[in-house]
């Protein structure tokens, strides 16, 4: 019989190694799509930061152009937020005015790309759908499997080991991080408004569904004013779907 102590060693090894896997790969795409861009990232409290984004499976940072002293007297190079604190977002905005031309470029392919996306776009997003579809149902699949391993001959090896068996099958379901919306599915890439509230208002953008996922919704070719008395500029926008609903198709 195999030693217990070798078999916990392993499992908490393999749990170690499949958690720092999956979760280096679990960052949300809307996000992902802004990041290495300069953004506008205005929060809950009606603060806003300037700066490029970088974007973790934990968080995010905006990078600022310049270190600039803040108003205790310290020098600040850049912004964090963490993944546990994006409920204080409102919006995420990137001006497309502000882009240099490397990555006005790169930023009108992708927006060509989603407005006519490929073959082999509509297959990925067809094995998307399917686990989101499916996702809630995985734990229970893995569960089962895992209880009929355990009654077997050869999962007596395995006795004792649930924490780190439970946290794995926790981690793998958890890096879905996207879900499967059949109205929004259908409107990729299409016009479409998006309300949004802002405070005690609601507004309103119409532009191309980009992207969405469990948390975020992402529009391109809108139009957004940048504080409340500014003039409307060329924009894409992420939003909490929290806060923001796509409401109407739209031919504008």
């Amino acid at each position: 019989m195999p030693d217990t102590f070798a078999i916990t060693v392993i499992f908490i090894v393999l749990s170690t190694v499949a958690g720092a896997f999956i979760k280096g790969r679990s960052k949300d795409k809307c996000l992902v799509d802004l990041s290495g861009y300069p953004v506008v990232l205005k929060k809950t409290d009606g603060k806003e930061v300037w700066g490029k984004l970088r974007v973790e499976n934990s968080g995010m940072e905006l990078i600022y152009a310049e270190p600039h002293l803040d108003e205790e007297g310290h020098t600040e190079s850049s912004y964090i937020l963490y993944k546990n604190e994006y409920d204080q977002i409102r919006t995420i905005t990137r001006y497309t005015g502000d882009l240099d031309p490397e990555l006005a470029g790169k930023r009108d392919a992708s927006f060509n790309k989603a407005k006519r996306p490929n073959r082999m776009f509509r297959f990925s997003r067809r094995i998307r759908n399917f686990f989101g579809t499916v996702r809630d149902s995985l734990m229970e699949v893995v569960g089962l499997a895992m209880g009929r391993i355990k009654a077997s001959e050869a999962g007596k090896v395995i006795q004792g080991q649930d924490k780190y068996v439970s946290q794995m099958q926790q981690q793998a379901v958890g890096a879905l991080t996207h879900s499967y919306e059949p109205i929004l599915e259908r409107y990729l890439g299409k016009k479409i408004v998006l309300s949004i509230m802002e405070g005690d208002k609601k507004r309103e953008y119409p532009g191309i569904l980009k992207e969405y996922t469990t948390s975020f919704i992402e529009i391109m070719g809108t139009r957004k004013r940048r504080g409340e008395s500014g003039e409307p500029r060329d924009a894409d926008v992420i939003v909490p779907r929290t806060l923001g609903i796509v409401r109407h198709a739209s031919d504008i």
